[in-house]
């Protein structure tokens, strides 16, 4: 995703309002309802979601602005590769699993691959009491013992995850650097910046393998917003489905549901669905949480000459003293 204050056409400066305004007035353009042959506005539908994802955040606006992540969200590296490299994307969502291969998992171990105490452990014999100023650790089997043979390093993987997946955790498979595969299980509580240890996965040494260490980055969805472990969705319903009421079809992360829109619904009425939401810590299910936005038509002529000489008496902005 290029630069989020150039996808929403927004100033670097811009409030809070303006932003939300441009992300409003862009999602209503490029919503795959109103674009459904044309598959480069729902790439840019995503792109404006996420940029809104990012620029709606205080605190991941004010980290993009000090260069701290990227418009993707992930941290910024001094260095190539790593955290801030090539990126892992590729693969099918919606419940399929992928397969990563090793050159785009881009390891590196702790400290820079290096255990530092490893390190001088080798090259001073790992020898504990001897010669005065020599490093090593000290055995517990007394002086003149050598320290066990060191692990080997570490290596740190960051591995992206289908929003979707991550609320309803499919296993991830991936592909190892020593070109072994295995299924990741996602654990209860998953969310974007978790790191998973796999015991054992990580570089060989004299004293056995290192560790893997996996971090999950979450992706954006074009439609879905976590909260917590609550999924929010904004739901256009259609001003006679609003004033009648209706059965319609929303979209949760297990599927499509019949949701009821009570007569006389208005815009921003919050409807919840159970256990729509993440898995908890606990494996309970959080909710989605459904917004209503009445969606007028481009042209309302028509709903204009059937309404001509009704009135609504009411003031309905008396509350603001107005």
């Amino acid at each position: 995703m290029s630069d989020p204050y150039s996808t929403l056409g927004v100033a670097r400066n811009a409030n809070e309002k303006d932003i939300k305004s441009a992300y409003r007035k862009l999602a209503k353009e490029l919503h795959p309802d109103r674009n459904k042959d044309n598959p480069k506005a729902a790439e840019r539908f995503s792109d404006v979601a996420k940029a809104y994802d990012l620029l709606s955040d205080k605190d991941k606006r004010a980290r993009f602005d000090r260069g701290e992540i990227d418009a993707e969200g992930n941290p910024a590296m001094p260095f190539g590769g790593g955290f801030g490299g090539s990126g892992f994307g590729g693969g099918a969502r919606g419940g399929t699993q992928r397969s990563y291969r090793p050159e785009d998992l881009q390891g590196f171990g702790d400290a820079g691959g290096l255990d530092l105490g490893d390190l001088f452990e080798g090259l001073f014999g790992g020898r504990a009491g001897g010669a005065p100023g020599g490093f090593g650790r000290a055995s517990s089997g007394g002086p003149g013992r050598r320290a066990p043979p060191p692990k080997g390093s570490n290596i740190s993987y960051r591995l992206k995850v289908p929003f979707i997946d991550a609320a309803v955790r499919t296993d991830q498979r991936i592909t190892l650097a020593d070109g072994k595969t295995i299924d990741l299980k996602l654990p209860a509580g998953v969310e974007d910046g978790t790191q998973m240890r796999l015991k054992g996965k990580g570089e060989p040494g004299p004293g056995g393998a290192g560790d893997a260490l996996v971090t999950i980055a979450i992706e954006q969805h074009p439609f879905f917003r976590r909260e917590g472990d609550d999924i929010r969705l904004d739901l256009p319903v259609t001003l006679d489905e609003a004033v009648a009421g209706a059965k319609v079809k929303v979209p949760t992360v297990d599927g499509p549901v019949m949701l009821t829109v009570a007569a006389g619904s208005s815009s921003g009425k919050v409807l919840r669905l159970k256990g729509k939401g993440f898995t908890k810590k606990n494996g309970q299910r959080g909710d989605q949480l459904v917004t209503l936005e009445i969606d007028l038509p481009d042209d309302v002529s028509e709903l204009a000459a059937r309404i001509e000489g009704w009135r609504d008496g009411r003031n309905v902005r008396a509350a603001l003293g107005v």
